[in-house]
């Protein structure tokens, strides 16, 4: 072997537990090289980062990722069987069925109406109470997407706090990992059987919703997916939508300041899309992702073996200042006439959502932003003393006090404002 792709013989996984989103970019910093060199689980890792990474790292004849992903994170965050473990043409097949659903104009403004809908509505019920945005903002995305893709609700509360489960569990050993299981456990018996209920008749369908697709959708093989997987996939439409809660308490978070909240007031869609960048950027949500080298590699002169794990800094790179300016301020600004090129911002991945890994669902994520932060901006409130620091040794992190607002006013739209009589 050779001597430069020799990995450490200390293994950092209670390091990256401890220092969470800033391992690797501190890992970086002190050693300057073009890749980072560790040991994660027993396994020999390499940690890459930078644009011209992304696509090293979504190209298949590199690196593969449905072998690499650790069995935890597939029983609560993306389940078993799910697109995300598949690679080659499998991948392709069934990713195509999730662009079918979840990418253009139609499907966008679907669940955007959805859930701005519910949103308008739930407001309406916020003065007189303290409000834990986070948690709101999980009911209205449940509530919304359920909705949109034809998920008939039974509590909705209670499956918000399941699929908050999903991601909040993933990256820990502890009791929230534990929740996590369960609440798949609970979700995929559920949704497992409403896909057998539709199959035989016994329950709707819209022609075309999200239920419909997943529950006829045959793999290359021609077969059905199982019921389990089916709900699965069920999960990986509304799950990521619901995370989307993270970032409207981040943009609670952000809104303190009185500058970015007057822009957002003003209605431009421009800066609303803007702010809804800046926001995926600047807050903390996945660290990194991870794949497996397929055959022998070298990046910029560092040999990375055939089986070596293979992790992309995502958190590194939104904040590398070789990427962005002042990548420690908050400046929606910076997007104003200069939209992301595809592999520089990737806080949910990288490379093309049509043929890779990245996530089909971030038109929507940005168009829930755009949409959704406006409207609180719009709001008056009070923000109580509180605990609002985000550690970044929590995986996933998240505003400690889930970000408390009271006093709420909502302002009467104006063609609702009836005028006073003249005399």
């Amino acid at each position: 072997m050779d001597r430069r792709s020799r990995p450490p013989l200390a293994d950092s996984s209670l390091a990256l537990l401890a220092k969470g989103y800033t391992w690797l970019p501190d890992r970086r910093r002190r050693t300057g090289a073009p890749l980072v060199r560790t040991r994660l689980m027993g396994q020999h890792a390499v940690a890459l980062h930078g644009p011209q990474a992304v696509r090293f790292f979504y190209d298949e004849r590199h690196v593969e990722r449905g072998s690499a992903l650790p069995g935890p994170v597939l029983s609560t965050l993306f389940g078993h069987g799910a697109v995300h473990t598949l690679d080659g043409p499998r991948h392709r097949g069934r990713k195509a069925m999730f662009l079918s659903l979840l990418t253009g104009p139609q499907a966008v403004a679907g669940v955007v109406d959805a859930v701005t809908a519910d949103w308008e509505e739930t407001v309406r019920s916020w003065p007189g109470r303290r409000i834990v945005l986070f948690d709101e903002a999980s009911r209205v995305l449940t509530r919304g997407v359920c909705r949109w893709a034809g998920i008939p609700l039974d509590d909705g509360d209670a499956m918000a706090a399941d699929l908050v489960s999903l991601v909040d569990g993933f990256a820990t050993a502890g009791p929230r990992h534990w929740r996590a299981r369960r609440a798949r456990a609970r979700l995929e018996d559920r949704l497992g059987a409403l896909v057998e209920d539709v199959r035989s008749g016994a329950a709707a369908a819209a022609e075309g919703s999200v239920l419909d697709v997943v529950s006829r959708h045959r793999d290359t093989d021609g077969q059905l997916l199982d019921p389990r997987t089916a709900a699965v996939e069920l999960l990986n439409v509304a799950r990521p939508t619901v995370a989307v809660c993270w970032f409207v308490a981040y943009a609670g978070h952000a809104l303190r300041r009185p500058d970015v909240r007057e822009e957002l007031r003003g209605g431009d869609p421009a800066q609303a899309v803007a702010f809804a960048h800046e926001l995926r950027r600047f807050y903390p949500f996945a660290p990194f992702v991870g794949g497996r080298a397929v055959t022998d590699l070298d990046w910029h002169g560092e040999p990375i073996p055939r089986g070596t794990m293979v992790l992309l800094d995502l958190y590194g790179q939104n904040h590398d200042p070789e990427v962005w300016d002042e990548p420690y301020a908050f400046a929606p600004r910076r997007f104003l006439g200069h939209p992301p090129a595809r592999d520089e911002l990737i806080p949910q991945g990288g490379g093309d959502p049509a043929t890779g890994h990245r996530c089909p669902g971030e038109d929507i994520t940005i168009a829930l932003l755009a949409a959704l932060a406006p409207r609180l901006a719009r709001l008056e409130y009070e923000v109580p003393e509180q605990d609002l620091r985000i550690p970044l040794n929590r995986l996933p992190a998240r505003i400690r006090s889930g970000f408390v607002i009271e006093s709420v006013r909502v302002p009467v739209p104006a063609a609702q404002v009836v005028p006073l009589p003249t005399a």
